[in-house]
């Protein structure tokens, strides 16, 4: 199992050179992945009564592929990993050059985590039609694997054309990875369908496992290898004892196709940077992660 850690967004301020060091700790510890969240905008709750979001204006948010590029050229090793990008609110050929650029200059070290999102607010404010999500990020996602792995594209589809044109450079993983995170039915009959892996949000244990078991079904129905699917759990150390992890940690390793774990670690109270990678040292030791 690979184990890497999410980038915390909301925490981990705006130096430069914190962020830079806090990567570079990741890396040195071992860690396999960075995996940051997305989100361009961020509303204000009592203008937008039916947001339900998790998130508002007063969360920060560094912008993926921009950190990817500055991380790109910090790190050697990990993977930069986005948890997710919210796909159909970005307009996919620019998607598609983002995300090439970003792995040509990490030397193939990109996997893209997609999904459609819950934020109305940043849909309206970036142009794009929320009522169509579901429906345009799979026409997203074909043409994203097409403009990686094609020098020239002519393409006519209800939401793109493109017109004998194409990406340079094109990226070094042909095509890159495309992971979808999302807890739906619909989304995770679509993940089995279309993606490379899946990003839930469940804690380990016989209801998870069943809800993989569930999802490798489906990719064998529509003609799959679930042994060439990836799943990626998220161990948020916030509500689990100190005490508990190495435990928890096990029971994400004991799970039935899930292949990598990111450990999360805002929510803790954590005052720096520095703290995080302190907790994260404490979490390498006493969870057994090497």
């Amino acid at each position: 199992m690979k184990i890497g850690v999410v980038f915390p967004q909301v925490e981990i301020g705006n130096d430069p050179a914190a962020i830079r060091d806090w990567a570079q700790a990741v890396e040195a510890m071992g860690y396999t992945h960075i995996l940051t969240f997305d989100h361009v905008l961020g509303a204000n709750p009592p203008s937008h009564p039916g947001l339900k979001g998790p998130y508002t204006y007063r969360h920060p948010f560094h912008e993926p592929f921009v950190l990817f590029g500055f991380l790109a050229a910090a790190t050697r090793l990990v993977e930069l990993v986005t948890g997710i990008v919210i796909l159909p609110q970005r307009q996919t050929a620019l998607v598609a050059k983002q995300a090439a650029t970003v792995d040509v200059l990490s030397g193939g070290r990109l996997r893209l985590g997609v999904a459609v999102g819950w934020n109305f607010v940043e849909y309206e404010a970036l142009g794009e039609d929320f009522k169509t999500r579901g429906q345009r990020i799979e026409e997203q996602i074909e043409m994203l694997r097409t403009l990686w792995t094609r020098e020239l594209v002519t393409v006519k589809a209800r939401w793109h054309r493109v017109s004998d044109a194409g990406i340079n450079p094109l990226p070094v993983q042909r095509p890159i990875p495309i992971w979808m995170g999302g807890e739906s039915e619909r989304v995770q009959r679509r993940a089995a369908r279309l993606a490379d892996g899946w990003m839930p949000h469940f804690r380990p244990g016989p209801e998870a496992q069943a809800v993989v078991d569930r999802l490798h079904g489906w990719m064998r129905e529509a003609g799959r290898d679930p042994g060439k699917f990836g799943i990626e759990g998220r161990f948020t150390l916030a509500p689990v004892p100190r005490d508990q992890w190495a435990k928890e940690l096990g029971a994400w390793r004991a799970m039935r196709g899930v292949t990598h774990v990111c450990i999360h670690t805002v929510g803790l109270g954590l005052k720096t940077p520095a703290d995080h990678v302190e907790t994260l040292r404490r979490f390498t030791d006493e969870a057994g992660v090497r």
